[in-house]
């Protein structure tokens, strides 16, 4: 592992930098991969964020975002920036298979591997680890990582502040989950202080919906919402029938989820979705509830203790069903 004097050497001088994500990248992701580009460009630096697959439209307008590069959509101009890359930093994802098709091309790659990261159990691809299960958000650990290790405060410009905090606001859900601690509200402060707007960077993101969003949103609360009320659970499930029927688009499902958990009583809320080649599972929980344990241990997935996700090569059906018949192992911890 390389220590950060040795990372802060390499970076004194201009590098050719590869900044990527996870797959299908939420707020926070791509929010840390524009604020460090915007870092980086400053000194000179030749970066590029390289995202595994597209992401939604509501996060279109951060600063940096016309210089973004879909894998899926330049394969051929994204393999060779990942093999001439001399740095390549993975941010908010910690195993190379959340990255897909990307994930051997980063693998075999001879440039230095900076994972920053929030999330359990990382596998050892990297060559510098900036990690801490305990940020609420990758964007979060970003801001430290420049602040704290590479000493460079004053680079936070308007452009960093804003894409951070837009990763800090959607992690932890306007601020809401327990990790949003008084550190963290002391790192926005100095965020809006760089030139972050914090009313216009919400307007941006949580009401820019389409109008089928909003009645796909209805449809999902009014026809899809079961209740479960012997395990304090709330599940929503739609086919992809339903998804073409609303003309749903990448990122207009996210969010869902946390409407059944808002419901007075409820511990664990899971939003399961039929895509065309699986089926993907949301959850969210409250207080001390493992929802991450759920999709780790039955859905081949993870992430954190109240929000993670998984996947079924079930039907929708028999994904429902076993979701379902897993909850008696938690009865306890869901009605105490």
């Amino acid at each position: 592992m390389l220590d950060t004097a040795s990372l802060n050497n390499i970076l004194n001088q201009p590098q050719k930098i590869v900044i990527t994500t996870h797959h299908k990248p939420d707020g926070d992701a791509m929010g840390s991969s524009l604020g460090l580009y915007n870092y980086l460009i400053q000194q000179g630096h030749h970066a590029k964020v390289i995202a595994p697959t597209d992401y939604p439209e509501f996060l279109w307008w951060m600063p940096g975002n016309e210089e973004v590069i879909i894998y899926t959509e330049q394969t051929e101009q994204s393999a060779l920036l990942i093999a001439e890359a001399d740095l390549i930093f993975c941010l908010d994802f910690n195993a190379l298979s959340r990255i897909n098709q990307m994930g051997e091309l980063v693998r075999e790659s001879s440039a230095v591997k900076v994972m920053i990261d929030h999330h359990l159990e990382p596998e050892d691809f990297d060559d510098y680890r900036y990690w801490n299960i305990n940020a609420c958000a990758t964007a979060q650990l970003v801001y430290s990582f420049i602040t704290d290790e590479l000493q460079r405060a004053d680079l936070i410009n308007a452009d960093v502040a804003t894409c951070l905090y837009t990763g800090i606001m959607t992690d932890s859900a306007s601020f809401r989950l327990p990790n949003t601690t008084a550190n963290v509200h002391r790192i926005v402060a100095s965020l809006m202080d760089a030139g972050a707007v914090n009313w216009r960077i919400h307007e941006l993101v949580y009401s820019n919906a389409s109008e089928n969003r909003l009645r796909f949103l209805g449809y999902c609360l009014s026809a899809k919402l079961e209740i479960l009320t012997d395990y304090n659970t709330a599940l929503i499930a739609v086919t992809h029938a339903e998804l073409k029927q609303y003309d749903v688009n990448t990122g207009d499902t996210e969010g869902i989820v946390n409407y059944a958990l808002s419901i007075a009583g409820i511990k664990l809320a899971a939003f399961i979705v039929e895509r065309k080649d699986l089926v993907k599972l949301s959850l969210r929980s409250t207080g001390t509830f493992p929802a991450n344990e759920i999709c780790k241990k039955y859905f081949k997935g993870g992430g954190h203790r109240n929000a993670a996700g998984g996947q079924s090569e079930l039907s929708l059906e028999q994904t429902i069903e076993k979701f379902k018949q897993i909850l008696p192992e938690y009865k306890t911890l869901l009605i105490q």
